[in-house]
């Protein structure tokens, strides 16, 4: 039998990983910047794949993008893996094939249908939180399904509460799964000199996020994040029940192939209660109009964007048309510039309350939605990152817009313009 040398020698704390690693089917690994998480679990993926004595084993590196995917690992897979005799590289599919019928390949997740139909004996997913929240269920899982001993680690940094915060919450309860975490201030990795100069020139969220994985700190360039605070300091993210007395406004966000946002609020007096959300995706309006039957509200308004005027090809009818045939009576919200609409939308959280449990997904989202950073220019964009806050923050937009458009107490429009202004009588 040939004996392999890869060209790897693990700190202690990565032995201590793959040992883990290997006890578990699956894995949730939190680690700070320059742990060295891609070349440790690169090289897990190399050794199961050496080792494997199944037919035709597949192995693979997930992360957000084909092109992310090709900077950050690319390299290392060749370096590590040129070594063994006989392996062949596709440059074009980012797959290396293996002697013994094995291949590694490394992917991006930014089109899922590529994925779908896939099998997988051991997957590692990088940088899980920027993902489509359906990746794992529908797509990943499925993959490894039908393959004895599959297994999935999920490794990351912490980007605010967001996807791998969620399975980061679940593998605590879960025994089987594992979870772990390794902060900068406990590895001893980067030296403290290194860490105490990175803490002077970052702001402390950034520092906290980076390097002492807090799910905590706020995101940079978060849109609503110091508004937030203070809606959580006032005590306004609590219990807020429905109240039967006062009619239910709903504010829709609608995607075709996309998520769906719903929000459901009522106003009391001057405050605006949000009293529930709702998100889906891939149905369509009957799906929506049979939830909000099923919610049991007494409603009001409904409200959605400019875009559901737009007519379907099969049918020549918009769904503001189709909602009207179901029984929802959409009400147009003004189309106004995204910075317009950012802007009411911070106004209204001053006024607003959150239910806790059921607005939980809703404000978790609000929290993420964030601006892009040019680091050319070290500076925030005034373009919004697109992902999977997008839609909830949208819906939110549109709300805001739709209380500017609350009518005047019942009261009909103006029909004819009456003036008695005469220019020639007011003269100065």
């Amino acid at each position: 039998m040939t004996e392999i040398q890869i060209p790897y020698t693990p700190r202690p704390l990565q032995a201590e990983l793959h040992q883990q690693l290997e006890a578990h089917r699956w894995s949730v690994v939190v680690c700070h910047r320059r742990w060295g998480k891609t070349v440790c679990l690169l090289n897990h993926l190399l050794r199961a794949a050496v080792q494997c004595g199944k037919k035709s084993p597949r192995y693979h590196y997930l992360t957000a993008s084909y092109r992310m995917a090709k900077q950050v690992a690319w390299d290392y897979m060749h370096q590590f893996a040129e070594g063994i005799p006989g392996v062949k590289f596709n440059e074009t599919e980012l797959r290396c094939d293996l002697p013994n019928g094995a291949r590694i390949q490394l992917l991006g997740g930014e089109d899922e249908s590529r994925l779908r139909g896939m099998y997988s004996d051991g997957i590692v997913i990088d940088e899980m939180g920027i993902m489509s929240e359906t990746i794992f269920t529908e797509v990943i899982r499925p993959m490894l399904v039908d393959r004895p001993g599959s297994w999935c680690c999920m490794i990351g940094t912490p980007q605010g509460h967001n996807l791998f915060y969620d399975y980061w919450q679940a593998a605590a309860d879960d025994p089987e799964w594992y979870r772990v975490m390794y902060k900068a201030s406990e590895t001893g990795i980067i030296p403290q000199k290194e860490l105490d100069a990175a803490r002077a020139s970052m702001n402390e969220d950034a520092y906290r996020q980076e390097f002492l994985c807090s799910f905590e700190a706020a995101v940079p360039g978060a849109v609503f994040g110091k508004e937030l605070q203070k809606v959580d300091e006032a005590g306004r993210i609590c219990k807020v029940p429905y109240d039967p007395t006062l009619r239910v406004d709903t504010h829709f966000d609608l995607g075709v192939n996309d998520a769906t946002s719903v929000i459901f609020t009522q106003s009391a007096g001057r405050a605006l209660h949000v009293i529930d959300y709702f998100e889906a995706r891939n149905e369509g309006l009957p799906f929506y109009a049979r939830m909000l039957d099923e919610k049991g509200y007494l409603y009001g308004r409904h409200h959605a964007p400019h875009d559901i005027e737009v007519r379907e090809m099969g049918s020549g009818k918009s769904r503001r048309e189709i909602a009207w045939d179901l029984g929802i009576n959409f009400e147009v919200v003004p189309k106004l510039p995204i910075e317009d609409g950012i802007h009411a939308a911070k106004m209204l959280l001053a006024k607003a309350w959150f239910d806790k449990e059921k607005c939980d997904q809703l404000l978790e989202a609000l929290r993420f939605y964030h601006r892009v950073y040019d680091p050319k220019n070290r500076m925030f964009r005034s373009r919004v990152k697109h992902d999977w806050s997008s839609h909830a923050a949208d819906c939110w937009r549109y709300c805001a817009l739709a209380q500017r458009d609350t009518p005047n107490n019942g009261v009909p429009p103006q029909m004819i313009a009456e003036s008695a202004y005469n220019p020639l009588e007011n003269r100065i």
